[in-house]
């Protein structure tokens, strides 16, 4: 996943995007570079979950958002050399708030993923940012898909030998996402560009360095490890914030998220033709409720004033 995929709510857009424009995107079609977007998240994680073998997740977790916080803080170069004379203490708490979150949403589904298979976990870490779409609306039928989702749930915890440990961290991840939205939307008032993002990253990297190098310790330093790391960066952050903020530019945030919510079925195939994780029909069935729920709560919602149309 990415440093925290919710749809539309990643910090100071329009600045980042100006960025991504400079790549060339405009032929490609908005719905393709979600997808593609989605595909270099799940692809990402699929490649941390196999560095577990020789690195602890705390590691892995501290290599990934280490790799954000250096690209980030490069693009946002100019704007941090004067973030503390420009900014009030409020929004740096607010900024360091969104680091923290990030930190733990991340530390969590990296766990959950050495625990359970890539698809379950993220299904159940979806319930997050379903969670804030249904909060943030007055339909009724929305609680009908809030019941769904949980219906969901409730058959991939019952549907085979799942960890309850696993599911208890997705259930974390889920829960970071949720905060991770709303810590975004008010780090994206006060930053200009990515530079909300970069400080949140660094403070991430800061906050999980403890953890991931007493876990790891000198496997930190390999060499391949750095570069592999290098590559989970890339794939489940910068790339898709790249592709998803240009596909944002030209299309409603509705329909966005609609796409957005095919998430944890691209996580369930990554983890078949990956990892090797054969799921159950159970599990299959669980995970078809929750993109059902997730498309039905985002696809009603109104957009704001001024939104654009695809």
């Amino acid at each position: 996943m990415a440093l925290a995929e919710a749809p539309g709510s990643i910090s100071g857009a329009g600045g980042f995007s100006r960025r991504t424009r400079r790549l060339s995107f405009g032929a490609v079609p908005p719905p393709a570079l979600i997808l593609l977007g989605i595909l270099s998240v799940q692809v990402g994680a699929g490649m941390a979950k196999h560095l577990f073998d020789r690195i602890p997740p705390d590691g892995v977790v501290l290599l990934r958002l280490a790799t954000s916080a250096i690209v980030l803080g490069f693009l946002s170069r100019k704007v941090l050399r004067t973030v503390l004379r420009d900014h009030s203490r409020r929004d740096l708490a607010v900024a360091a708030g969104f680091g923290l979150t990030l930190a733990l949403m991340n530390y969590s589904i990296y766990q959950s993923f050495s625990r359970i298979p890539l698809g379950v976990a993220v299904t159940i870490e979806f319930l997050g940012p379903l969670a804030v779409a249904v909060a943030a609306s007055r339909r009724v039928r929305d609680a009908l898909w809030a019941l769904l989702a949980g219906g969901g749930v409730v058959l991939l915890a019952r549907g085979g030998d799942v960890d309850p440990v696993g599911i208890a961290f997705a259930l974390l991840a889920g829960v970071c996402w949720a905060g991770y939205i709303l810590f975004s939307a008010a780090t994206g008032r006060s930053f200009a560009g990515s530079s909300g993002l970069a400080v949140a990253s660094i403070v991430g990297t800061f906050a999980i360095m403890p953890v991931g190098v007493a876990s790891s310790g000198s496997a930190l330093l390999s060499p391949e490890l750095l570069i592999i790391g290098l590559g989970v960066g890339l794939l489940s952050s910068v790339i898709p914030y790249s592709l998803e903020l240009e596909a944002l530019r030209r299309m409603p945030a509705r329909v966005f998220g609609i796409l957005m919510s095919l998430e944890p079925a691209v996580a369930a195939l990554v983890g078949v033709l990956l990892l090797g994780e054969i799921l159950s029909w159970r599990q299959w069935l669980a995970i078809g409720c929750v993109v059902v729920a997730c498309v039905g709560a985002t696809r009603g919602q109104e957009e704001p004033p001024g939104a654009p149309e695809a």
